[in-house]
């Protein structure tokens, strides 16, 4: 009996996407971020750079945890596949 891994590669499928998501967005964040500290230019940009600080930690953070959600759950559906494979005894 073969299992369907069709709705697991769709999960994969979307997981990666939101990998991918995740990553342009934090792109399109840090093209505004300044590395520079403007001390002279007196306390007007300083917020602006800590939101935006902030904002990025936040799609790291995400980002992190979605990345490992994806490949633990892409290595389970592999070693799935592989075991599904083996016992039907078709080969891969």
């Amino acid at each position: 009996m073969h299992l369907n891994f069709g709705p697991f590669i769709a999960l994969e499928t979307f997981l990666v996407a939101g990998v991918l998501a995740l990553f342009i967005w934090r792109r399109m964040v840090a093209r505004n971020e300044d590395d520079n500290i403007h001390v002279l230019h007196g306390d007007a940009v300083l917020p602006q750079q800590e939101a935006i600080a902030h904002k990025l930690d936040v799609i790291d953070k995400w980002g992190k945890i979605l990345t490992v959600v994806t490949v633990v759950f892409g290595l389970l559906v592999g070693a799935a596949y592989i075991y599904d494979a083996f016992v039907s005894g078709s080969g891969i």
